[in-house]
């Protein structure tokens, strides 16, 4: 099977590959691991995450995009590349045309450095989207319609709230806090109250295994393993989810903050359509237990956390695919 079009939510953290007729291809972490003697790639996605940590000084794992735009080009370039040949196969001999999600806030040289890495990659064309428009189609959001809605997409690096309507963002807000900062709340929470230290690895493995954003009755416990900052020395340790969401709670306010910020600069009509239908929560984070509660006691709005959150965005990149003409207005770049 030719492969003519492809969608990537090119994440912080995570990178989803799309293509239409055949559906999720690739879902990796966005790290690369380079060899520094001659500067070439050894591993991309999973593979390269595994090496976080455990390298020796030769190799180094790099996260290539910072705050969901591009930090490193050459290693973007290799990355995205390696992203498409694993979609497209060996036997391709077409250039596919690539939807590419960036930041609600991404400024003209952050998007064409996006649009140029596609194209060396092997893009025919590169077409570029805002992350919260994409997010609301993969969450059936019908987007061109003159009703209100509101996003909050919760990735890796950002979290972007977005009220939409016809077609376009009416209001936006765009915070760099986002599961990056989660994890490192954990990494300082554990640092602080047990005097051990852990690696960004062990810290996702509690988030995914006890994190909530409010505290609960019945505590999840997660065992861990770190390095006593006294002794020098392994040591075995267990968590609650009380105590993650504690951990997690002032970077949870300002996410509340931000959507709220949002709210004050949304037209009053748009706001009774937002108050009618609730706001949907989506992204990677969006996952954390309880999110959708904690959101609506701060804030007084029903709060839904999207089917398959973490995919919204890749399933959004698959709509304008199909539909490009429909949607043309959604493209930063309309070549």
């Amino acid at each position: 099977m030719l492969v003519k079009k492809i969608g990537i939510d090119l994440g912080t953290t995570n990178t989803v590959v799309f293509v239409p007729g055949r559906g999720f291809i690739v879902n990796e972490p966005t790290i690369v691991a380079l060899s520094l003697p001659d500067n070439s790639v050894m591993a991309v996605g999973g593979e390269a995450k595994d090496m976080i940590g455990r390298t020796p000084g030769d190799i180094a794992a790099y996260r290539p995009l910072k705050d969901g735009v591009i930090a490193d080009y050459y290693i973007t370039r290799a990355m995205l590349k390696y992203f498409i040949n694993s979609a497209i196969g060996r036997w391709n001999i077409l250039k596919p045309d690539v939807v590419i999600s960036v930041p609600a806030g991404i400024t003209p040289t952050e998007r064409r450095a996006v649009v140029n890495a596609a194209r060396e990659s092997g893009a025919k064309n590169a077409y570029i989207v805002r992350e919260p428009l994409l997010a609301a189609l993969g969450a059936g959001i019908a987007i061109n319609s003159s009703s209100g809605n509101m996003i909050v997409n919760i990735g890796g690096g950002t979290s972007e709230v977005a009220v939409i309507s016809l077609g376009g963002i009416v209001c936006w807000s765009s915070l760099r806090v986002a599961g990056n900062k989660f994890d490192a709340a954990i990494i300082n929470y554990v640092k602080k109250k047990y005097s051990v230290s852990i690696g960004e690895q062990t810290a996702e493995a509690i988030k995914i295994g006890a994190g909530s954003a409010l505290p609960i009755k019945n505590k999840i416990e997660f065992q861990f393993r770190g390095r006593d900052l006294i002794s020098g020395l392994p040591k075995d340790l267990i968590i609650n989810s009380n105590e993650v969401a504690e951990a997690l709670n002032p970077y949870l306010m300002e996410i509340a903050n931000s959507i709220s910020s949002v709210f004050n600069e949304t037209p009053p009509e748009l706001v009774a359509d937002v108050m009618e239908k609730g706001v949907i929560i989506s992204g990677g984070s969006a996952g954390l237990r309880n999110i959708d509660e904690f959101f609506k006691r701060l804030l007084g709005v029903e709060m839904y956390v999207a089917e398959e959150p973490i995919l919204c965005v890749a399933k959004g990149t698959g709509v304008i695919l199909e539909h490009l003409d429909i949607y043309k207005r959604t493209l930063l770049n309309k070549n």
